[in-house]
């Protein structure tokens, strides 16, 4: 699907998109496309009673005719609610929930009138940007290993063009948002993926991908991970026939020398649990358990993607949890990186085990100006938080506030859950520096995690971690992000270096 940004002009096929404000307020362009459909779009929000022009309600009208409007199949009106509320996401939804309408409606064009209404506190060139930026993340699709899809459900649009009377000013602002998204596509292929076709090695060949966009990738495999201490994960990966992985990618933007932003993902290609082995029902999903590393691939190929003028690190940790003769089991003992020992109650809080070695890694070598890591960490997340935001636990109130605000503008919400030593009670072991899970009685269990890994930050490196399993896969259609793989994370990381870390 080709999306392009153009000037306004009325278009003479196909379907066409018009913003409406509440109380029915068409902008002037709207106004222009009435008359030329002979006013059927006046008189079908008359008769329309239920559409206002709220936020979120859509009015379809087939066949305008009249006019030089005449040759429309449709015009969708798409409600924007109060113009002085109407935000850059309201246009992202438009531009999402527009294309998914029409996909596989039999349409090949569409155009998206992203006119900015009298009230609305946001210049044109941004509301198309984000427009287009909506088309392309809303029009995601995985449809690799579909071979049967009957005519009905295969997609025939081809082009969306976006109008506005700012085209060269919405071209600019959209060149970097079309790399941002297409750092999202990266993530939540990699994460839709079977784990038949990604597991540590064949990750690990998708970053090195990365190389095409000036992106530094190392990979260390079992032995030079051995070299360096790495018992906690490698003890994860032990039970697995695929060898466990550990990928560093360098992006190099900004000042020479300057030290880097850091991030640290989890990926665990697939988790069964290993010998605590997980209940039958649902383990499929269990494929996504790397959508930590995967969210942080995709921030990596987005900021190398739009040139971000920055220095950048991504480490990534890549493992497969399994049973079998060789696995890890209750009850071990081993010992990180870091040198601090872990008696391992449970096999299935392994994400935690593998990430306090890639942790320590990065801080030693790197030296970061801050570290976050993300992991599809625990359920407990979920039962605390639902699927609407991942938890956000930090020894830094100033890079906390700066990644909670990046969520709220870019729509990947974050919620600050508590860390203190009263925690650390529960991770106390008879015959080891701790234990990797709390004992019976103490609950909290993602909080307990956090505790553990912040026992793996050194001198204070400001350093958050976002337990993202209740918000990495979605069972719903939501505007931007359609049903599966999210991409989460990476709208989010790459808003934080981009209002707060480039040289200016």
């Amino acid at each position: 699907m080709k999306i392009e940004i153009v000037d306004s002009k009325t278009p003479k096929r196909g379907s066409l998109v018009l913003v409406v404000g509440e109380g029915r307020q068409l902008g002037s362009f709207g106004q222009q496309v009435d008359k030329a459909c002979g006013g059927a779009l006046g008189k079908a929000m008359a008769a329309a009673a239920r559409f206002s022009g709220g936020k979120g309600q859509w009015l379809e009208v087939l066949a305008p005719g009249g006019g030089s409007g005449g040759g429309l199949n449709r015009v969708l009106l798409a409600g924007l609610g109060k113009t002085t509320e109407v935000k850059a996401v309201a246009y992202e939804a438009v531009g999402a929930d527009a294309v998914k309408r029409l996909a596989t409606a039999g349409e090949t064009e569409l155009a998206i009138g992203a006119e900015v209404l009298k009230g609305t506190m946001l210049p044109a060139g941004e509301a198309a940007a984000r427009a287009a930026l909506g088309a392309r993340l809303g029009g995601y699709r995985f449809d690799k290993y579909r071979t049967k899809m009957k005519d009905r459900e295969k997609p025939t649009l081809k082009t969306v063009n976006v109008l506005t009377q700012a085209a060269p000013a919405a071209k600019k602002l959209h060149a970097p948002l079309d790399k941002l998204a297409a750092g999202v596509e990266i993530t939540r292929n990699l994460v839709t993926e079977p784990a038949n076709i990604i597991y540590p090695e064949s990750m690990a060949a998708e970053c090195r991908k990365l190389t095409k966009l000036g992106v530094k990738v190392e990979v260390l495999g079992e032995r030079e991970m051995k070299k360096l201490g790495m018992g906690a994960l490698l003890g994860v990966g032990q039970g697995s026939e695929r060898e466990s992985k550990l990928v560093v990618m360098h992006w190099n933007g900004g000042k020479k020398g300057g030290k880097p932003v850091s991030f640290v993902g989890k990926g665990v290609c697939f988790d069964t649990g290993g010998i605590s082995i997980k209940p039958a029902g649902g383990m499929e999903e269990m494929k996504w358990d790397m959508a930590g590393a995967g969210a942080v691939v995709g921030t990596m190929a987005a900021l190398a993607g739009r040139k971000a003028k920055v220095n950048a690190v991504g480490v990534v940790a890549l493992v497969e949890n399994m049973p079998s003769g060789t696995a890890q089991r209750p009850g071990d003992v081993v010992t990180s990186m870091s040198g601090q020992t872990i008696e391992v109650l449970n096999t299935d809080a392994e994400g935690r085990l593998i990430l306090c070695d890639a942790m320590w890694y990065t801080q030693q070598r790197f030296k970061p100006q801050f570290m976050v890591d993300l992991a599809t960490l625990t359920g407990a997340i979920i039962i605390s938080l639902g699927h609407e935001h991942a938890g956000l636990f930090s020894n830094n109130d100033r890079l906390s506030e700066q990644l909670a605000a990046a969520g709220k503008s870019e729509d990947e919400l974050l919620w600050r859950m508590p860390l203190s030593e009263a925690y650390d009670e529960g991770l106390k072991s008879p015959i080891a520096d701790m234990q990797n899970i709390a004992g019976p009685g103490f609950g909290a269990g993602s909080i307990t995690a956090a505790q553990f890994l912040q026992r793996f930050v050194i001198d204070k490196t400001p350093w958050a971690h976002l337990d993202i399993a209740g918000v990495a896969w979605s069972k719903k259609d939501k505007a931007t992000v359609p049903k599966g793989a999210t991409g989460f994370g990476v709208r989010l990381l790459n808003r934080l270096v981009a209002d707060h870390y480039e040289d200016r």
